[in-house]
């Protein structure tokens, strides 16, 4: 009877709840995005952050991230602390209707509790840009998982993405030498 076809059912922005794990750089311009979609913003970030012009960003525990948010996306370094932070027990956290996107370092994920969780239908669905292994190993239990939606780690390949990238190495090499390092992610 409609003009349209689609194959699931389609959810508005609006209203729902975006939780950003870790909030750079990046983490940043997605909050920014949510916020023009209308969505309610909560970060989690192990430090305190500026939100900058950022209006509607809520900072929270991890917990209640977990708890709360429709869509969790994760834009986080990996460090000791966030090897294998999305695990079992924290996935066990999400709503059920909860929607993961992994687009920060795969290891950050525990694989096969992901893919247990997909399979199990304990959260809806999952997209990923980043594997533990890549090029992705065939035993990955990601491979095959329900509702799990992967695409290539290439947000770098463009020539005019590596060109900035190594300007940016650069600019980083220099303050070093000069005493004051910018862009550190360890500290």
């Amino acid at each position: 009877p409609d003009f349209c076809f689609w194959k699931a059912p389609l959810a508005e922005l609006a209203g729902k709840t975006i939780g950003i794990i870790g909030f750079g750089a990046i983490g940043q311009k997605v909050a920014k995005l949510a916020e023009a979609f209308d969505m309610n913003v909560l970060a989690y970030a192990p430090r305190p952050k500026d939100k900058g012009e950022l209006k509607t960003v809520k900072f929270v525990t991890l917990d209640e991230l977990l708890k709360e948010s429709d869509i969790i996306t994760c834009h986080c370094p990996l460090t000791n602390e966030t090897k294998g932070m999305i695990n079992e027990e924290t996935i066990i956290k999400m709503k059920k209707s909860a929607i993961f996107i992994n687009t920060s370092r795969g290891p950050v994920v525990d694989e096969k509790a992901l893919a247990n969780a997909l399979n199990n239908e304990m959260i809806q669905g999952a997209g990923l840009d980043v594997l533990s292994v890549e090029p992705a190993d065939k035993k990955n239990p990601l491979l095959n998982a329900k509702n799990c939606y992967i695409t290539p780690h290439i947000a770098w390949a463009a020539k005019e993405t590596r060109a900035r990238l190594l300007g940016i190495l650069e600019d980083n090499l220099k303050a070093y030498i000069d005493g004051h390092a910018q862009n550190v992610v360890n500290k």
